[in-house]
């Protein structure tokens, strides 16, 4: 019993905290390089094509970047759910994204430096111990500066972690020492290299149970590095090309694990992207598998003259092996990718009775993005704007049935508000989690403007319904407007309908010029308002109007008010983002009283909006 828990406290303890050191390391290091690499990574996958090449080296790069296949798989399934990508698209990007994780073998390879040994003190600041250390001061050092700005805070971040990830790795290799000189682990990779099928379920099993093939390939290092630091001969004896290529070819099926769980509930295409990441790594690993049996079937080894696969694996042997275990597959699997989607497309079949149900765009957020928040925020734009034409169209409509109402025209508008209602729900709730990723500073600022602008959108479409409300009440109880108060709605909708265009610009193409001339034009309806219900007093008192109509009055020059005022807080975040200022109020108080051009436009507007001479 003793002697079990001597085993647990020294070897299993050790081993399972350096794992969990590695992973935060890993986790950390890949988010701080997707925020530092933000605005980059977003091109990146924007501009994707047909090409599956292009694709492969997309998919390459943003895994190297973000340090996990199964993040940028997961991804890729989001995109192709939420429509941002083709089946197609995909293919190549998946390809990419199974070379790109490959670079991680890499990076954990600079702990074989210490594994080398040196009698010179600057060979010695090479090893993990004394080169993360330094890292790591320099990190802390650039993270606790005052007025350190959020870039500097994600480089030092990645230091941090870095630094984390070695020494993590560093406590598995010490840990893994007594592990290596066990006659059950020299026995365990010597079943492994005897029967490489064994070791190819092992490597599935544990990457899938740790959803990391960062991981497992971590751990496989971290046992020859051990073997390596333990002189025993016997220990690195076991450790041969023939017992580990088998195991590395396992992790490559593991980690789909992520990706196929993630394509739960997803559309049919989307469930597609995952199985052909699954099919890519099980058609590989096949391939792979049958040239490792006809090498070891073609090849004699004797003890004087052994082959590849009964020597020792190396320090680097790992990464190398790696590398290119997944360039075969990618060369093999890129000239049949048409065929690939194909088989996708016959294993996960169309269902037999579709819905004829319309797709509602408001539904293709996806929180799979939300693992590149730079991208989700850009999804999440995408669809404020799609949110704002649509609060714009149902006010014009709105705006228009005042004199030509129809069924048809009332049935579009209210379709409208509702899609703008819809909207407000998804948007709102997504950009909340959004707003719980780690982001840069101007795009924590920019959602919180969307946050602000979706309630405004939402409001124009309700008010878009109250019109046509009057306008139905209008045509129900008959009632008749004079020529006078026809003239002044005139003017007021035709002002109204200028204001929602410069916001709807000024949002859409973030035209600082558009938002500027929004504020001048709200005054002059503000004033319009007070003038036209002055006005329809005047013609009570002469009996030109009835009171009946004059509630009617009152309600659309109320909401016609409100509309330009939902149209001004549009503006005011434009301004507010071009300033980098959160203040809405201030931006517009600013806009007021210190912008010289405001007297110029208001007086402009104020001329051309004008019912004196009605």
């Amino acid at each position: 019993m003793n002697a079990v828990m001597e085993f647990i406290v020294s070897s299993v303890l050790p081993l399972i905290g350096g794992l969990c050191l590695f992973l935060f390391g890993m986790n950390t290091m890949g988010s701080a390089l997707e925020r530092r690499a933000g605005s980059s990574l977003k091109a990146l996958l924007g501009k994707l094509t047909n090409n599956t090449f292009l694709g492969f080296l997309t998919g390459t790069g943003v895994t190297a970047v973000i340090q996990s296949s199964s993040a940028t798989t997961v991804m890729v399934v989001g995109f192709v759910n939420s429509g941002l990508m083709t089946l197609r698209q995909s293919i190549g990007v998946i390809m990419g994204a199974n070379v790109g994780t490959t670079i991680t073998a890499w990076i954990l390879s600079l702990q074989n430096v210490g594994a080398l040994g040196s009698d010179t003190w600057y060979l010695d600041m090479l090893k993990p111990t004394s080169f993360c250390a330094v890292l790591a001061l320099i990190g802390i050092v650039m993270y606790m500066m005052p007025k350190s700005t959020q870039k500097r805070k994600d480089t030092a971040t990645i230091m941090l972690a870095f630094a984390v990830l070695m020494f993590g790795m560093d406590i598995m290799s010490d840990a893994m020492k007594p592990l290596t000189a066990s006659p059950t682990f020299q026995n365990l990779f010597i079943a492994f290299g005897n029967n490489p099928l064994l070791g190819v379920l092992v490597g599935a099993a544990l990457t899938g149970i740790i959803q990391s093939s960062s991981a497992s390939v971590g751990i496989l290092q971290g046992f020859v590095t051990a073997a390596i630091l333990s002189g025993d001969a016997a220990a690195t004896a076991p450790l041969t090309f023939g017992a580990l290529l088998p195991i590395i070819m396992g992790q490559n099926i593991g980690t789909c694990v992520t990706a196929a769980i993630s394509s739960i509930g997803t559309s049919v295409n989307a469930k597609r992207a995952s199985m052909i990441h699954l099919l890519f790594n099980i058609i590989g690993t096949g391939a792979l598998l049958i040239g490792y049996f006809v090498i070891d079937l073609a090849v004699p080894s004797t003890p004087e003259n052994p082959m590849l696969f009964d020597q020792f694996i190396g320090p680097w042997g790992i990464p190398i092996a790696h590398t290119t275990m997944k360039m075969i597959c990618v060369v093999l699997m890129m000239p049949a990718n048409r065929l690939l989607e194909k088989l996708a497309c016959v294993i996960v079949r169309e269902p037999k009775k579709a819905e004829d149900t319309k797709e509602e765009a408001v539904t293709v957020l996806d929180d799979r993005l939300l693992q590149a928040p730079s991208v989700a925020l850009a999804r999440a734009r995408s669809l404020t704007v799609n949110m704002a034409e649509d609060a714009v169209k149902g006010l014009k409509d709105s705006l228009y049935s005042l004199n030509n109402l129809s069924p048809q025209l009332a049935e579009s508008i209210r379709e409208y508000e509702d899609k703008g209602d819809k909207y407000e729900d998804i948007l709102g709730t997504y950009l909340v989690k959004l707003s719980a990723c780690q982001l840069t500073e101007d795009e924590s600022a920019e959602v919180a403007s969307l946050l602000h602008l979706i309630g405004d959108f939402e409001r124009i479409s309700d008010h878009a319904v109250n019109i046509l409300e009057s306008a139905e009440e209008i045509k129900e109880k008959k009632l008749i407007l004079s020529d006078q108060a026809k003239s002044e709605l005139t003017v007021l909708t035709t002002a109204v309908n200028e204001i929602l265009t410069l916001s709807q610009k000024a949002f859409i193409d973030n035209d600082f010029k558009a938002a500027m001339q929004v504020e001048p034009l709200e005054q002059v309806i503000d004033d319009l308002k007070e003038k036209m219900r002055a006005s329809h007093i005047f013609r009570l008192q002469r009996n030109e109007c009835t009171i009946e109509g004059g509630f009617v009055w009152n309600d659309l020059l109320t909401n016609l008010e409100r509309i330009s005022d939902h149209c001004s807080n549009v503006a005011g975040c434009v301004i507010d983002t071009a300033s980098r200022n959160l203040n809405l109020h201030e931006s517009l108080r600013n806009a007021r009283e210190n912008d010289a051009e405001y007297e110029v436009l208001h007086k402009q507007f104020a001329e051309k909006y004008s019912i004196a001479n009605l």
